[in-house]
């Protein structure tokens, strides 16, 4: 059987500490750039799953390859619209968006 060590926290829990609860500003900073973050490595995966560069896909999504790298390193939020091209047009895909209450 094994125990369990006490120095260790989980994810939930380090963040609770050194960023407050869900629903505090710090905390909603936080999740905020993890989604945009998220959405950069998301972008990436598809990309090199389509075995594309970064200037290919701009070219087929109407955009820069700067634009991409931004949106891949996380250094620029990307409109909704200009993601929705970037999947459709781009990557031949389909965006899919949901809400969770």
């Amino acid at each position: 059987m094994k125990t369990k060590n006490k120095n260790l926290t989980t994810l939930e829990e380090f963040k609770e500490q050194h960023y407050g609860k869900i629903g505090t500003p710090k905390r909603d900073e936080l999740e905020s750039g993890y989604e945009n973050f998220k959405i950069g490595v998301l972008l990436q995966e598809a990309r090199l799953q389509k075995g594309m560069t970064q200037e290919e896909l701009a070219l087929k999504a109407g955009t820069t390859k700067s634009y991409i790298s931004k949106i891949e390193n996380n250094v620029k939020e990307v409109k909704f619209s200009t993601l929705q091209k970037i999947v459709e047009l781009g990557l031949g895909g389909h965006l899919e968006l949901s809400i969770k209450l």
